[in-house]
């Protein structure tokens, strides 16, 4: 049995390999339905406050299950084109 190298392009090609078989195993690539406060700040570029009186005034829905507050993608979506 002969010696072979591994090369630094050898092990990142099997990094990104790797990492796309375990993207197709968990589904990372599929859009989330369900997002938390942190994400939907995120998404719209606004504070927790902002987010929380638009939350108070009935204009983004949300559900929250356990203290944690979760709004649908879509519902957002749709609350935003009405304003």
């Amino acid at each position: 049995m002969g010696i072979e190298i591994l090369t630094v392009a050898d092990l990142e090609d099997f990094r990104l390999k790797m990492l796309r078989d375990i993207e197709k195993l968990i589904g990372t690539n599929k859009p989330k339905k369900w997002l938390k406060t942190h994400e939907v700040m995120e998404l719209l570029d606004m504070s927790e406050v902002t987010l929380q009186t638009l939350r108070n005034k009935g204009i983004i829905p949300y559900r929250k299950l356990g203290g944690v507050c979760y709004y649908n993608i879509e519902e957002i979506e749709n609350a935003l084109n009405q304003l």
